[in-house]
């Protein structure tokens, strides 16, 4: 009897352990992107925002005032809102099409094509200004709205599409028999069934319009500023915090609201009812207006998304090879060659990749744990994550100056600044592409773990862990890509021996001459081959249809 009761207790007390180990593993993954966003995020930007609108210790609303009253921040925020809406609606427009024909239709190089597709949306903005700056249309608005299309017709056939090649074709089949011609049904069967996709699609869209800064300093010029480059010019050219911290603010709730809208239209896409494998719903174009339908789309994508990286690489070739020679040879303003540049990123995009993957894969596992749970904190740690894929990167950047300049956190000087940053503005992928591969785990393969004698932490470990592999390795690729193309922080915290690519690419476009203009095409070149290589590898790991991107 003593035997078994001893036996009994040593059993409670083994699961007792079990149970806290498992609490303090789950504390633990949840506060690694807690703390990490809390002093790399949150601290800088309450920090500009404080020093702007508190400035001796007193809150101050009149510079909040003076964006609704003065005529020329007036006029920034009415265009920031009517070009990212009239970029929206172009993109959604074109990308709907594209979407359709990727998802339904079966054809030979679809895959490349849905690869090629995603390789715009990862180029650096700084290269998409260089590449449309090549075909000579800068100053206009006719070529923000173009290069916002080329940047993120992606995001719509991936995430629309996402969706419409799971849908049960039967509906439209149905609706079809019954005398409903194709316009008809789409508009009366396929579109409300897609509505979730689209609605989730031009939030994205909508949020990287807005808060746009490579793309409009380089196309835009002085005289089409956005809330984004206005922020930028108040901070590093005028020094007027408290005007650029109100802007941050207008900024930051435009970026919250278009998050909500974005979260809802991704809970209504996930409890979409009616889907189906991915091989039961696409078949080949078999009537000749189908073929004619695919062919159009493609010359389309080739057009819309070719043209301009064609013209991007024949522009740095026009003189030869003397354009990539002349980045191997130190230039004014530049402490080394530039082409030093290339291995600075490779570098600072290999640390940032390995924090982005530790702090978003604690991220994505913990919210997965937590949707499970049905915790009401969810959501609350969805947003937190989500934020610094749409605030300012110019207002992260000029926080770091100002937040990051005292001991134990002094990292004004710190070369680790930059992949800090870079890491902070990848996160959100890595949560985005790891998370739906968690959620979509089978809870009996845990418990039949668990009921074969595993602890929570092998269980983790054998079943969590093993499945999210692969899409870590996707998250990966994503963030190395962010991380070479990421230019709007990095031009506040660089300094001359850590000049990155797309720093360097801004650089030459601002030096006169046809020489130096010749070296920002090369350097673009070099710079898309990159993170089109990154794509390609992407596309090569991608657990079959998985991930928001």
């Amino acid at each position: 009897m003593d035997h078994h009761r001893v036996a009994v207790t040593a059993s409670t007390i083994a699961a007792r352990s079990q149970r806290i180990l498992a609490r303090s593993v789950r504390i633990a993954i949840i506060a690694v992107p807690v703390v990490f966003l809390a002093v790399f995020f949150l601290y800088p930007v309450a920090a500009i925002i404080g020093r702007g609108l508190v400035p001796r210790g007193a809150l101050d609303l009149d510079p909040l005032g003076s964006v609704l009253t003065d005529p020329g921040l007036r006029h920034v925020a009415w265009f920031t809102v009517w070009q990212a809406a009239l970029s929206t609606i172009l993109t959604v427009a074109l990308g709907i099409p594209g979407a359709f024909v990727l998802s339904r239709y079966r054809f030979r190089g679809r895959a490349l094509v849905r690869a090629l597709v995603t390789v715009p949306f990862v180029l650096p903005t700084i290269v998409v200004g260089a590449a449309f700056s090549a075909l000579g249309i800068t100053g206009s608005v006719g070529a923000i709205l173009l290069a916002h299309i080329f940047f993120n017709y992606a995001v719509v056939v991936r995430t629309v599409g996402g969706l419409w090649g799971h849908l049960d074709s039967r509906p439209e089949e149905a609706a079809q028999m019954l005398g409903a011609n194709r316009w008809r049904t789409f508009v009366g069967v396929t579109l409300p069934a897609l509505r979730p996709a689209i609605i989730a699609a031009a939030s994205i869209v909508f949020l990287f319009c807005f808060t746009s800064f490579g793309v409009i300093l380089v196309l835009g010029g002085p005289r089409y500023a956005t809330l984004e480059t206005e922020i930028y010019r108040q901070t590093a050219q005028l020094l007027n915090l408290p005007v650029a911290a109100a802007l941050a603010v207008v900024q930051l709730a435009a970026v919250l609201a278009a998050l909500s809208v974005g979260s809802w239209a991704r809970g209504r896409r996930s409890a979409a009812l009616g889907l189906r494998a991915a091989s039961e719903v696409t078949k080949p174009p078999r009537t000749a207006g189908a073929r004619a339908f695919l062919a159009a789309n493609l010359g389309l994508m080739a057009l819309l998304l070719g043209a301009p990286i064609a013209v991007l690489v024949l522009r740095s070739f026009a003189p030869g090879l003397d354009a990539y020679r002349q980045l191997t040879h130190p230039g004014s303003g530049f402490l080394d060659a530039p082409i030093q540049a290339v291995w600075t990123s490779l570098r600072y995009a290999s640390i940032a990749t390995v924090l982005a993957l530790l702090v978003g894969g604690a991220a994505a596992f913990a919210l997965a744990q937590a949707h499970r749970s049905k915790r009401r904190s969810a959501w609350l740690l969805d947003a937190l994550v989500m934020l610094p894929l749409g605030v300012s990167a110019v207002t992260v950047g000029f926080g770091f100056l100002i937040a990051l300049d005292s001991p134990p956190l002094d990292l004004r000087t710190s070369p680790a600044i930059i992949p800090i940053a870079h890491a902070l503005i990848a996160i959100p992928f890595v949560v985005r592409v790891m998370l739906p591969v968690l959620q979509s785990i089978d809870p009996r393969l845990r418990e039949a773990a668990a009921m074969l004698g595993a602890a929570p932490r092998r269980v983790w470990m054998e079943v969590d862990l093993r499945i999210a592999a692969r899409a870590a390795l996707v998250a990966a690729g994503f963030a190395f890509a962010i991380s070479l193309g990421e230019f709007g922080a990095t031009l506040f915290i660089v300094r001359p021996e850590t000049t990155t690519l797309p720093v360097a690419i801004y650089r030459l476009l601002g030096r006169p001459g046809a020489a130096s203009f010749d070296q920002a095409m090369a350097a673009s070149t070099i710079l898309m081959v990159l993170t089109a290589a990154s794509v390609l590898v992407i596309e090569r790991l991608r657990v079959r249809d998985v991930g928001e991107f």
